[in-house]
């Protein structure tokens, strides 16, 4: 469940966003992850780059809005006040790279 939450909240906040792009953040494959939240109406193909490829890229729904209860995406938090609760800051702690000397 994290994996999807976390995949949905790059999407509404990059959008829009493509496969790749995600991979870049969350580090793995998010293939089966964006299908799920397309069949779900939570995301949509919003249409290609334009870029080498023409890869998708992919956009939040009117159904999403309406079951965070949102009226638009301006609506979200900002990010920099997310990433000052301590949700956000133990995200960021997890996220962090670690700086190990071999």
């Amino acid at each position: 469940r994290g994996a999807t939450l976390e995949t949905l909240s790059i999407i509404a906040y990059k959008q829009p966003v493509t496969r790749m792009e995600i991979e870049g953040i969350r580090g793995v494959d998010i293939s089966n992850i964006v299908r799920n939240l397309i069949n779900k109406g939570l995301v949509r193909i919003a249409g290609r780059k334009k870029a080498p490829g023409r890869p998708f890229v992919y956009a939040t729904t009117r159904q999403f809005l309406e079951y965070f209860g949102l009226k638009s995406l301006e609506e979200l938090p900002k990010f920099e006040e997310f990433a000052k609760t301590e949700v956000g800051q133990n995200e960021a702690q997890q996220t962090a790279p670690t700086n190990r000397q071999g």
